[in-house]
């Protein structure tokens, strides 16, 4: 593993006012070392104190840690526990109702702000709202809406009544939300009528209608005209400012800690979508722990990471927000319109201390953004980073330029399958430019080689040895292909498809997922390991790396990727030989392209799966998770076109 240099190195001060501090103390800590090696150890102990230092909201205490009596496979976590995991969140009207929870703000500008007495005033009315309409303790709640304030109510009204929450992406087209209605039977879909995306109005209405016309009167719809639309009459759904407006509902739902609050549908490389289950005893404490432990944020903190209410992020942000009661800002609209500095202009509107960003997006802004003070980022006091592997020179750059050019920056890695972070960083140790600094406390997180054996200094995968508070219910209704995803490549552990490498000290970098793994001539190597290098490029703006097929090598590595600004033949040669003088004549890449665009989800992750199927032209599989399906005919072009193809 390439050495890399600590960007962020703690005062001391830091170390002693770091939430994770007081909560070692808390439980007889000398340091953070010390208490992760009790979280795992003693579990039961250190989790009970968790959930006492993060404020989670019992009305019947646990009578344990865990209960795995149905196998390691399908934990129980605080058997006994009754809660409804919004009680924890909503509780902050108590000492504080008029400190602010959750702020929207359009892509047009409009801004509205809820306080923690108002918002749970909007959750309570919301909740009797639905309760009138007969959906209650278990029913399946389809989520179709834009971040934001209305989002937010509906997401914490549909837990509070006890239903389960389906998150929809805002960009899904009808097929692929009728199969995730379809696999849960839900009975109701919630949504807005469109969106503000580059200025212009997004309608979903065409997409919901075909849903209803092919799902019927199964599923009834609940919509919000959206007030950047045309204001057109929809008479035969039922109006979500009417359910806003009805009598509150005064207490949540007691549920017990296995109850399911949320399904998150993660898209496999083929197959239908998998319904990842989350209960009120698992996701929320989780998160909460995590925004304590490695985000570190506070009642005075606000806490900005613009995600799409349809993937696990969603969630995971507003949970993270108003679990600590800080306030939540939200926005809903392009990072770059009318420009670049959309973003640091909203850091600097709302006094935003915690920031995240996926890398992609950081590539865009260090790529456009220009030099000159865009705003005043200086309230900034902590950056985050997740979804996918990121190269050491944005990590850098998203330090030096997002907010006061010295603030930690926390790598953050897990997923719908885990809730929170396997890996990731803490403030009170050294964090490497690039890569995680700690397993996150409570994760028996390992390197591991095909026969499941601990490797250090070498590419190995992700596994975690125990099973872990967050950890997937299973999936919803299938069992089988639950444990044949994650426990059986290798029995015993729980493998998440992740590539990473640990260094002697204990230091994390991901190269990739283990299907994107490339074996050039019996030697494997992460695509983030050959993308790290083509990005150091002036004028390489994003890049995907993947494998294909070679009669000697059996696989070889082939590069696309996007530019601005840059004589394409001369940028392709420059390509060749970097990754040769780096890795070696034998990982010299088969083939070279430039293309338009890469394909990405709405959380900036590329999709190599389908630059692969359309090289080697099979078909693409699911692309319900595609944000720009025209990359997909900029990557069919780029094939044809033989000035960009660089032979050996």
């Amino acid at each position: 593993m390439t050495k890399t240099r600590s960007t962020w190195n703690p005062s001391q001060t830091i170390i002693d006012t770091a939430r994770v501090t007081h909560l070692a103390q808390t439980l007889g800590c000398a340091n953070f070392e010390d208490l992760r090696t009790l979280s795992l150890s003693d579990p039961a102990r250190y989790w009970e104190a968790v959930t006492t230092f993060c404020g989670i909201h019992w009305r019947v205490r646990p009578k344990e840690y865990v209960d795995l009596s149905r196998g390691r496979e399908f934990p129980q976590w605080f058997p006994g526990g009754r809660l409804n995991w919004t009680d924890t969140l909503l509780g902050h009207a108590e000492t504080g109702p008029d400190r602010p929870a959750v702020t929207g703000v359009t892509e047009s500008g409009a801004v509205e702000t809820l306080t923690y007495g108002t918002l749970r005033d909007r959750v309570r009315r919301f909740a009797g709202g639905l309760k009138a309409q007969g959906i209650g303790r278990g029913d399946r709640v389809g989520l179709l809406m834009e971040n934001g304030v209305a989002a937010t109510t509906t997401f914490l009204a549909v837990s509070y009544i006890g239903a389960i929450a389906v998150p929809l992406f805002s960009g899904f087209g009808a097929d692929a939300i009728l199969a995730r209605l379809s696999s849960c039977d839900a009975t109701v879909l919630i949504v807005t009528t469109g969106f503000e995306r580059r200025g212009k109005f997004v309608s979903t209405r065409e997409t919901i209608e075909s849903v209803r016309a092919r799902l019927g009167p199964a599923v009834r719809v609940v919509a919000r005209v959206s007030p950047a639309g045309p204001p057109e009459p929809w008479s035969d759904v039922v109006d979500w400012g009417d359910l806003a407006r009805a009598d509150p509902l005064p207490d949540a739902e007691v549920m017990e800690t296995s109850d399911p609050f949320m399904l998150i549908y993660t898209s496999g490389t083929t197959g239908k979508p998998k319904g990842t289950v989350h209960t009120h005893g698992g996701f929320p404490i989780k998160i909460a722990h995590d925004a304590a432990v490695h985000f570190n944020v506070s009642r005075e903190s606000v806490y900005c990471w613009p995600a799409d209410m349809g993937w696990i992020a969603g969630a995971l942000v507003l949970t993270a927000a108003l679990s600590p009661g800080a306030h939540l800002v939200c926005y809903d609209g392009a990072p770059d319109f009318p420009d670049w500095g959309r973003l640091p202009r909203l850091i600097e509107e709302h006094g935003i201390t915690h920031f995240g960003s996926a890398p992609t997006l950081i590539r865009g802004l260090a790529a456009n953004m220009s030099d000159g003070a865009l705003a005043d980022m200086s309230a900034v006091r902590l950056l985050i980073t997740a979804g996918e592997s990121i190269a050491p020179e944005h990590f850098t750059w998203f330090q030096e330029h997002i907010g006061p050019g010295n603030t930690p920056v926390i790598n953050y890695t897990g997923g719908s399958e885990a809730s929170g972070a396997l890996l990731s960083s803490v403030v009170v140790r050294p964090i490497p430019s690039g890569a995680f600094n700690t397993v996150s406390p409570g994760i028996a997180a390992d390197i591991v080689n095909a026969e499941g054996r601990s490797v250090t200094g070498e590419v190995g995968e992700l596994a975690i040895r125990d099973p872990f508070v967050g950890m997937t219910q299973g999936f919803w209704r299938d069992d089988e292909r639950y444990l044949e995803t994650y426990w059986r490549t290798i029995p015993g552990l729980w493998v998440h498809g992740d590539l990473a490498i640990r260094d002697a000290d204990g230091t994390f970098v991901l190269v990739g997922r283990s299907d994107d793994t490339i074996k050039v001539a019996g030697k494997r190597v992460g695509p983030a390991e050959v993308e790290e290098i083509v990005v150091e490029i002036e004028g390489v703006n994003e890049v995907a790396v993947i494998g294909v097929e070679d009669p000697q090598k059996g696989q070889a590595i082939a590069v696309f990727l996007t530019a601005k600004g840059c004589d394409s033949e001369a940028l392709v040669a420059e390509v060749g030989r970097r990754i040769r003088e780096r890795l070696g004549k034998p990982f010299s890449p088969k083939a070279i392209h430039l293309v338009e665009d890469l394909p990405k989800t709405r959380s900036s992750k590329v999709m190599r799966r389908v630059i692969r199927s359309v090289y080697s032209g099979q078909p693409a599989g699911d692309l319900s998770s595609l944000v720009n399906p025209d990359a997909i005919d900029a990557i069919r072009r780029a094939l044809t076109d033989k000035q960009d193809f660089q032979g050996e």
